[in-house]
């Protein structure tokens, strides 16, 4: 028998909410930042610590095409996945 996966809503809260501390992109939610600006992080190496382990991991959902998680109302559908 399979023991089914309970997600962290704290963790997922954290990662919604944490905003990008430095650089060009400073004060933009992690979840917002554009997918270029993470494969870069991707080639380059994450920074070390929690910030980093929290921009891989929304690299990881933007890779799987997964972004739809923090924002519901664009979320694909058959309908649109069919055109």
């Amino acid at each position: 028998m399979s023991q089914m996966i309970e997600p962290d809503k704290e963790s997922f809260i954290k990662l919604a909410t944490t905003k990008m501390p430095f650089g060009k992109h400073k004060g933009i939610p992690l979840v917002d930042l554009p997918e270029t600006y993470l494969v870069w992080f991707s080639r380059k190496g994450f920074p070390k610590g929690h910030l980093g382990e929290l921009l891989q991991t929304v690299y990881e959902i933007k890779r799987n095409g997964l972004e739809y998680l923090f924002h519901p109302g664009q979320a694909p559908t058959e309908n649109r996945d069919r055109r």
